[in-house]
């Protein structure tokens, strides 16, 4: 049998090309305005995240009338508490931010004498930048 070829039935490799470079010139417009979103995201996440933390501490205060000290650190949210009424663990997996760095604890705090300092060193992983996410500032 023989079959007569009639059109086209393949891209050439110009339009390929043509295709590939217009898929990279739209990324290229694209990605530096979804890139900076994607630290705002993780800067609000951070901000969740130290408040959920911080009602898990004023929790462990109040069934064990101290906060964890800066030794402990919040790991010991992760163990089941020893307290008459509640017998669960005030964390449900480790404290980690965003950026995949442990949250930073210390009781009793240097901002609030009276409780903890709570914070992620934000995206530069600096301490004492301005990108950092505190239970201090607003």
């Amino acid at each position: 049998m023989h079959f007569k070829h009639t059109g086209r039935s393949a891209f050439t490799l110009i339009e390929l090309m043509v295709v590939v470079i217009i898929i990279a010139a739209l990324a290229a417009m694209v990605l530096p305005k979804v890139l900076p979103a994607t630290d705002s995201a993780k800067t609000h996440i951070a901000a969740g995240d130290v408040a959920n933390i911080t009602v898990a501490l004023k929790l462990y205060r109040l069934h064990n009338d101290r906060y964890p000290t800066s030794d402990e650190g919040l790991d010991a949210l992760l163990k089941p508490s020893t307290s008459r009424t509640w017998k669960e663990s005030y964390l449900e997996r480790p404290a980690i931010d965003p950026w995949g760095r442990k949250y930073q604890y210390r009781s009793p705090g240097t901002h609030n004498a009276g409780g903890f300092d709570l914070w992620s060193m934000g995206v530069d992983g600096q301490d004492n930048t301005a990108d950092d996410v505190t239970n201090w500032q607003p």
